[in-house]
């Protein structure tokens, strides 16, 4: 029970975490989590379960691996062949023969053979890590996927080197040539056991395909065990079972390809439950390594044989040799310019990997003895991985920040934001189109077709200003209506119920305006179902239409505000808002038409129906999922995103205050 509260903890963890970094992306969502999961460790009577290095390559990096190697291009792997060789090979061992003798001159009491397994350990980037980093910096395409095909492969070369070089501390005898031949059997052994496994999955999925069975269920159980079974048939024949999921995720890309109309359904179903488990994997991975941070660190901090002081620099020299050793290796035999070269230095940031395998480490010697340096090891590992990630996290994005040579490029760039915003939009009224909305789809089209083409064409220099300002005219026609309202009310010229109908579709349409309208509307929701339920006597209102019996008295209290807000808005000065204040009087003016005449209005009514209100509702949210997406990827900064948002919640106010006439708050 205890360990299932935990892992249920660590979910909700992983929702907090993306909660958080909707309002803060600058801080990716990796350390977010580190962050969470470090808090949860210092919480009293918090289960911990020791981190089991062979369980979390099973369960953990074996999934995340075989994805990657599905996804990673293989045409762009081929072409840098060599250079994610130099890397994934060349680097890792470079690293663990200079870093290596530097760790041990840095801390004589970490004997040479464990400073060489601690390089090992420190020199395989994390795919998972490297991943992260994709959304929010823009790195070169070419240099995203060296990162990748580097990723995949390292991680085998370093375990090697780390494995072997904590075998020559414990029993005290090493062979260079048998550490050359066994790893040319573990790394290619891994690639053939792999790619035969995963071509064997996929015949055995084609042969229950030819026997009828196209079961989308039983597919998608195989696909989902495969990295966890080859991973563990490939360790049991000693070779490497990450080079033997990535084979078989490159050839499960083959069979995709080629088998790509076989079954959409199949296709569909695997992709959105590949991004569930991969969601969740990632999520697990960082809060679990923010976890074991605390215990790691406590264990030197509390130790008064070591100066914090002291340990904390060692983190600090090591993280800089990596990262220079990485230029270094990078701009010599890759030919790169200096900024390519500094961009793939900086993103070799390390992660949960080698702090699992730091944890392999033993607890003693062959004689028994304690494994020297066990504890600074786990504490410099952790440092490490914290520090790489902050670095990469803070200059990476300064470093590919594109600069807008100036003010008319920023109008384009804004310009070009709204119809991508208005794109996902009318992208979601096609999806949703059906043959029961058919019809209300269409309008919606054409609405998003006009709106599209009024941005091409728009050239207002300042959209934040202008929507502020949109905003606050509106806002003053409300007062003016809310006063119209209060003082019927009070000279009871309109029925206390109508009264209240109309001011409650004020506040709606003032929260829709407002930026935190959302947490104001759920509490003013939620109050109105209690209010209902403890009544228990409350008559469910018709819709506020001709049919309503107080229609006469709402009909004439809205004339009345929309007349009085009309007058309000006139005598707005400056003149410069003159275009503004016209729109907001037009937007007045014809629902006070659609009030005089009922003909129109029952039009109105038909045109504002629920399949109608669905449509519109869905393709706000769209708009806003979107500008979250391009605020969250660097895309538009915060100013941008605003005045995006001001121009959604302008409109999705105007739909409520032309449904309110429509629907009643009590539906």
């Amino acid at each position: 029970m205890e360990i299932f509260l935990m892992v249920l903890i660590f979910l909700v963890l992983i929702g907090i975490s993306n909660m958080i970094h909707r309002f803060l992306p600058f801080i990716p969502v990796p350390l977010i989590q580190i962050a969470l999961g470090i808090g949860a460790a210092y919480v009293q009577g918090f289960h911990h379960v020791p981190l089991n290095p062979e369980l979390f390559m099973v369960l953990f990096i074996a999934p995340l691996l075989f994805n990657d190697g599905k996804l990673t291009p293989r045409e762009e792997l081929w072409k840098l062949r060599s250079h994610i060789l130099l890397l994934a090979l060349g680097l890792v061992f470079a690293t663990v023969l200079i870093a290596g003798p530097f760790i041990h001159w840095l801390i004589p009491t970490i004997p040479l053979s464990a400073a060489f397994a601690l390089a090992a350990i420190l020199s395989p980037t994390d795919a998972v890590a490297v991943g992260s980093l994709s959304g929010r910096v823009k790195l070169p395409g070419k240099i995203m996927h060296l990162l990748e095909g580097e990723a995949l492969m390292n991680d085998a070369s370093g375990l090697v080197a780390f494995n072997f070089a904590i075998a020559a501390t414990v029993t005290g005898y090493f062979s260079l040539t048998n550490a050359i031949g066994s790893f040319l059997v573990i790394a290619v052994g891994g690639i053939i056991i792999g790619a035969l496994l995963g071509f064997l999955v996929i015949w055995f999925r084609m042969l229950l395909r030819r026997l009828g069975m196209e079961d989308v269920t039983l597919h998608m159980l195989i696909i989902i065990l495969t990295p966890f079974i080859i991973y563990l048939i490939a360790e049991e024949l000693h070779v490497s079972g990450i080079l033997a999921v990535v084979a078989a995720g490159v050839t499960h890309a083959v069979e995709r390809d080629r088998m790509r109309s076989a079954s959409i359904k199949l296709r569909v179903v695997s992709d959105s439950t590949w991004s569930v488990i991969l969601f969740t994997l990632n999520g697990l991975v960082f809060i679990l390594l923010g976890h074991e941070i605390p215990g790691v660190v406590h264990q030197i901090w509390s130790n008064p044989a070591y100066n914090n002081g002291q340990v904390v620099g060692y983190i600090f020299l090591i993280t800089a040799v990596l990262i220079l050793l990485r230029f270094a290796w990078v701009w010599v035999s890759t030919n790169r310019q200096f900024k390519s070269s500094l961009l793939t230095a900086l993103s070799g940031v390390r992660g949960a990997l080698t702090l699992a395998a730091a944890f392999s480490i033993p607890l003693t010697l062959a004689d028994n003895r304690p494994f020297p340096e066990r504890s600074l090891m786990l504490f410099i590992c952790a440092g490490v991985i914290l520090l790489t990630l902050v670095i990469a996290s803070v200059l990476l994005p300064l470093l590919t920040r594109e600069k807008h040579a100036d003010s008319a490029t920023m109008i384009d760039h804004g310009r070009e934001a709204r119809i991508q915003m208005l794109q996902a939009g009318l992208r979601t009224v096609r999806e949703e189109m059906t043959d029961e909305n058919k019809e209300e789809a269409v309008q919606l089209i054409y609405a998003y077709t006009k709106r599209l083409q009024q941005s091409h064409i728009t050239d207002k220099s300042d959209m934040k200003e202008f929507w502020e300002a949109t905003i606050a005219v509106k806002k003053i026609g409300l007062a003016a209506e809310r006063s119209v309202a209060e003082r019927w009310l009070k000279e009871h010229k309109a029925s206390t119920r109508a009264a209240e109908l109309f001011l409650s579709s004020l506040d709606r349409v003032e929260m829709l305006l407002a930026s935190r309208y959302k947490i104001k509307l759920l509490m003013r929701t939620l109050w109105q179902n209690l209010k209902r339920l403890l009544t228990n006597n409350e008559p469910k209102e018709v819709p506020m239409s001709p049919d309503h019996p107080d229609w006469d008295q709402y009909k004439a209290l809205k004339l009345e505000a929309i007349r009085a807000a009309i007058g309000e808005i006139q005598t707005v000065k400056p003149a410069e808002k003159k275009e503004i204040l016209q729109a907001v009087i037009a937007d007045y003016r014809a629902m006070e038409h659609f009030l005089q005449n009922d003909r129109v209005w029952s039009r109105r009514k038909q045109k504002l129906s629920s399949e109608r209100m669905e449509l519109e509702l869905k393709a706000i949210q769209s708009e806003r999922n979107e500008i979250q997406s391009m605020f969250e990827q660097g895309d538009i900064d915060r100013t941008q995103a605003s005045q995006l948002r001001m121009d959604v919640n302008y409109r999705e106010a105007n739909l409520f205050e032309s449904q309110a006439l429509v629907e009643d708050e009590g539906h």
